[in-house]
């Protein structure tokens, strides 16, 4: 590759270039290790985890902004189960819905009882 494109006879590159494959290169990897880092001290193993399953989301998004790519409908049904997904390994949603439940049942009991009572 290197015989036939000869990139040695090629003009050098300006400074723009440089600083952006520098950002490239090496900023945006220690800024991404840093957020890395930062999620799983506070957040936890799964849940950092679960950031891998958005990059297909990321992807459709910056495809429609930037590209102009319209979703489909398949499209839209892969990122409903792939929301689906990561509500049902969180688990925080069917946390708090399972726990006012409980509670609306606690509350429902305990005014029976005090019916009871005052009868």
């Amino acid at each position: 590759m290197l015989l036939i494109d000869r990139p040695w006879q090629l003009p050098v590159p300006g400074i723009g270039t440089i600083a952006a494959l520098f950002a490239v290169a090496l900023l945006c990897p220690a800024l991404a290790y840093l957020l890395y880092f930062r999620i799983l001290a506070t957040a936890g193993a799964t849940n950092l985890m679960l950031v891998t399953l958005l990059i297909p989301v990321g992807a459709l998004l910056l495809g429609a902004v930037f590209r102009g790519e319209r979703a489909t409908g398949l499209t839209l049904a892969g990122l409903a189960l792939i929301l689906a997904g990561l509500a049902a390994i969180d688990g925080r949603l069917f946390r708090r819905v399972y726990q006012s439940r409980v509670s609306r049942q606690a509350a429902a009991s305990r005014s029976k009882r005090s019916e009871r009572r005052a009868t």
